[in-house]
């Protein structure tokens, strides 16, 4: 390894268990001790989402939690404008990468990729323009591996996967000189996690959003919500110590994701010159609409103009057209809160375990909000 987590702790290695046969391999750059847990943990997300929908998975990783996760779909016209492409021929890959990137852009500023097939020479070329830090995927077309390795003055961390791998039954961890052992979690994310509807019903496209949420935050750090539509993650909260705190997070998240297709953030005439970044921040900071007065003049810079204003009656009515938006809880929905919260957010439908003294309470909000809600029986807590 480059470094441990930090790079005043001198790294050790990182050894297989069964020598031999490791689940991922270093084709190109040097990983830090970070970089393995993103890459272990984003390999399994993408490669279970795949196997669950049937369909190409990627994710958008930093700090050992996804910033994004999506599945192939249609690319929008918002993320078709910033990355210059074309939604109507954009491959498969390259769109679920897209999508997993466009939930939280601003935190998947410095990520590291991953995707469930073989990487492709349009996915390349698309990771040859982000800031990305690293890739891990089951295969690379012929000559890819090679032009990735180049990017980054040739420290992009370029590593495949084993997509035959099966982790043992056990796993263990040292922390402080105690070794903790526990039986890796064996329960697969199937319809039958969801088929416990206790109010109203859930559409087809809902549940795959929430089958794709359950991949999400089994490997997100709890405690981790996550906001979804159309196959995509529109905001994650991960690692906060309140539940309800992760519910307004995602959802503050989910807000800015859909603020940013309004025409007059969409449509924003910067500067040439202005990088895409750089254009994706403003958005996002125009969007939040709490600008200093540095960050305005600044804005009136890139802009070359004064920007527009998206008053309260604006955002109102906007944010009052997202709906069928999916919500999942990797742990039981201690409160109604949650609830009434995720409702401000479009939401329609709920999957969560269960089992706490007021998942009563938690029925009956949802009823009273006319969001369908799926009991799990399933706790997904990841750290």
């Amino acid at each position: 390894m480059r470094y441990g987590m930090n790079p005043q702790q001198a790294a050790a290695e990182a050894a297989p268990i069964h020598p031999g046969r490791p689940p991922l391999k270093v084709l190109a750059g040097t990983p830090s001790y970070i970089n393995w847990l993103d890459a272990l943990n984003a390999w399994q997300l993408v490669r279970e989402a795949a196997a669950v929908l049937g369909v190409p998975a990627a994710t958008s990783f930093k700090h050992v939690s996804p910033a994004g996760a999506a599945l192939a779909g249609p690319v929008d016209e918002a993320v078709a404008r910033l990355h210059g492409v074309d939604p109507a021929t954009v491959g498969p890959l390259t769109s679920a990468y897209l999508r997993a990137r466009d939930g939280d852009p601003k935190s998947s500023y410095g990520d590291f990729a991953a995707v469930s097939h073989e990487v492709d020479a349009e996915l390349a070329e698309l990771l040859g323009r982000v800031v990305c830090d690293g890739i891990v995927a089951p295969g690379y077309a012929p000559g890819v591996a090679g032009t990735l390795s180049r990017k980054k003055s040739g420290t992009f961390l370029v590593m495949e996967a084993d997509p035959d791998f099966t982790a043992p039954a056990a796993e263990s961890r040292e922390v402080f000189g105690l070794r903790l052992s526990q039986e890796r979690d064996p329960v697969p994310v199937s319809d039958e996690l969801i088929a416990d509807v206790v109010s109203g019903e859930v559409p087809a496209a809902s549940r795959r959003d929430l089958l794709l949420g359950l991949v999400v935050l089994r490997r997100t750090q709890s405690n981790a919500v996550c906001y979804l539509k159309d196959g995509m993650a529109l905001g994650i909260g991960a690692g906060q110590q309140s539940r309800v705190d992760c519910t307004r997070l995602a959802g503050a998240k989910t807000d800015t994701w859909w603020l940013r297709r309004h025409p007059l953030v969409r449509d924003l005439a910067f500067r040439t010159g202005i990088r895409r970044q750089e254009r994706i921040n403003w958005q996002i900071r125009l969007v939040e609409g709490d600008l200093t007065a540095d960050e305005l003049d600044r804005c009136r810079d890139a802009l070359g103009g004064e920007p527009p204003e998206l008053d309260a009656a604006l955002r109102t009515e906007w944010l009052g057209r997202l709906t069928g938006v999916s919500f999942v809880s990797d742990g039981s929905l201690p409160f109604r809160d949650n609830v009434d919260h995720a409702r401000r957010h479009g939401v329609t439908c709920i999957a969560e375990p269960g089992g706490s003294i007021r998942s009563d309470e938690v029925a009956e909000a949802c009823r009273a909000h006319g969001i369908a809600l799926a009991r799990t029986g399933l706790r997904l807590f990841h750290h």
